[in-house]
């Protein structure tokens, strides 16, 4: 099965930019894209984006996300890469990526997840 290994989160401050990596091994041809989610103990998963593989079709929660949040993927290296800009302390929560057989919101339809990375934003 597809191992999906989240890296680059850490503490920041409160306006600095972080680039998040989701390295992939193993992909089968179910996992024909990749989202990225974020949880803060307590609350649901929360849907940030999701790109496929092949055409590099990018969909992007209907929030303030949106603008901030930006999806992007190096097949070389199967890798996909969510960079998050101004950040602020609401953005402090594990983010995980995870595999899915379509592009989509829908969180049920990510059968594949990986261990999640914190991030931690300071004011």
């Amino acid at each position: 099965q597809e191992q999906l290994v989240e890296s680059g989160g850490g503490l920041v401050q409160a306006g600095d930019s972080l680039r998040l990596s989701c390295a992939a091994s193993g992909r089968t041809v179910s996992s024909y894209a990749l989202g990225w989610f974020r949880q803060v103990p307590g609350k649901e998963r929360e849907f940030l984006a999701s790109i496929t593989w092949s055409s590099g079709i990018a969909l992007y929660a209907d929030s303030s996300v949106k603008g901030r949040f930006t999806i992007s993927r190096d097949n070389a290296k199967n890798t996909v890469y969510l960079q998050i800009n101004r950040l602020n302390p609401e953005d402090t929560a594990v983010y995980y990526c995870a595999a899915a057989p379509t592009v989509t919101r829908i969180t049920n339809l990510y059968n594949n997840w990986g261990q999640g990375t914190q991030v931690t934003v300071s004011s």
